[in-house]
């Protein structure tokens, strides 16, 4: 047994009591953190950012995005990301695919850089329009559902998708919040006699969206049917190009051989396709002496909602409200609505539009920062994202 000399005084020491090295890592707790980076080389798209982690009490994460002399993207990330869940948030401006690069660069070196979860953020989800296919084009938004994926986004948040469907573009989990309660609550708190209003549909395709906001305000609903005619031509593109006829004469393409003996191809009459035609534009409902607020997800190009107010206006009604969750609000749309009956246009910040707001005191913008940042913090913690999915339809 060693003996140890403390003091002029022997002391016995088993050697199974011999103290032990630690390094400091053998029963290190690990807490795994979250970052919020913002993914926008434009200042003014950063405000939601900041709102956000303002709400959250984090600070924003340390990054540089901007662009060569070459008009390329880069993303210099300035903090250690390994083993976290890192939320990028990805507000639209009006140059898209510059936006949309600087997302898929920041996720890739995002993933490069080990990160344990990668979200994006997206509160309008780019190309959300192009969502079905056209003729000869393509489905777009499944492009770029998969290009994400690709740079190494494992989930999104995002905020009315133009069509609920667009979820099924994506291998990954999404979340598609709602701005309604947030919309019917300005209508509430803003609109003093909003009880004498009605809830117009611009178009019956988003009848079910009015629906919805109708019943929770429990007030009327009224839709806007017909359109104006679009000088849009498609006889010359080959579209309608009739099925050859055993009377067509002049034929100086080659013939295919045929294996076995037969007649020559049998012309084929098909039943006759009617043209579809759109009456001009009227109001199913009473509007008369009420105030109507038409709803929509997107206002872009204002010319049907500016159509749309002339007509309710001869309808009857003295105030015209437009709410919408997402105002892009491009070209002329700001000298637009400044010009036509419509009263007030209230969006969402989930675009920057401030701008426009300068060259229009009639748009207005509500908040959605609390339910983004909730829903971050619920995604981090994995709790259930139900609660900010409550009394909300379906068709919302």
């Amino acid at each position: 047994m060693p003996v140890r000399r403390f003091g002029g005084h022997r002391s016995l020491v088993k050697r199974s009591e011999t103290p032990k090295l630690s390094y400091g890592f053998s029963k290190m707790n690990v807490s795994r953190s979250y970052r919020v980076f913002s993914a926008n080389s434009s200042t003014a798209c950063t405000e939601l950012a900041k709102k956000i982690t303002e709400r959250l009490g984090v600070e924003l994460g340390k990054s540089v995005v901007y662009q060569e002399a070459n008009a390329e993207t880069r993303v210099d990330v300035k903090e250690s990301v390994r083993g976290q869940n890192i939320f990028i948030i990805q507000t639209i401006p009006r140059d898209v695919n510059t936006a949309i690069m600087e997302l898929l660069i920041m996720a890739y070196a995002l993933k490069t850089s080990c990160a344990k979860n990668i979200i994006g953020v997206i509160p309008y989800f780019p190309y959300s329009k192009q969502c079905k296919m056209r003729k000869r084009g393509s489905i777009v938004c499944k492009l770029l559902a998969t290009m994400l994926a690709k740079a190494g986004l494992t989930h999104i948040i995002t905020m009315d998708l133009h069509q609920k469907e667009i979820q099924g573009f994506f291998s990954f989990p999404v979340d598609n919040l709602r701005a309604s309660p947030f919309l019917i609550q300005y209508i509430q708190e803003e609109i003093p006699d909003y009880r004498n209003a009605i809830i117009v549909a611009k178009s019956p395709s988003a009848a079910k969206r009015a629906q919805s906001y109708a019943e929770r305000l429990r007030l009327g609903l009224a839709v806007l049917h017909g359109t104006a005619p679009s000088p849009e031509s498609n006889m010359s593109d080959g579209l309608y190009s009739p099925p050859p006829t055993r009377s067509s004469a002049g034929h100086t393409g080659l013939e295919l051989p045929c294996r076995r003996s037969c007649a020559p191809f049998p012309g084929i009459e098909l039943p006759i396709m009617m043209a579809k035609e759109k009456p001009p534009i009227t109001v199913v409902g009473d509007v008369g002496g009420r105030i109507a607020i038409i709803v929509d997800d997107i206002i872009d190009d204002v010319e049907e909602f500016v159509a749309a107010a002339e007509i309710l206006k001869e309808r009857g009604a003295y105030k015209i409200f437009i709410m919408a969750t997402h105002g892009l609000l491009s070209a002329e749309a700001p000298r637009l609505i400044e010009e036509s009956a419509i009263d007030e246009v209230v969006v969402t910040n989930t675009v920057p539009h401030e701008v426009q707001k300068l060259q229009c005191p009639k748009i207005k913008t509500v908040d959605v920062s609390m339910i983004l940042a909730e829903a971050i913090r619920r995604i981090h913690n994995g709790e259930s994202m139900a609660y900010l999915f409550r009394n909300i339809a379906v068709d919302d």
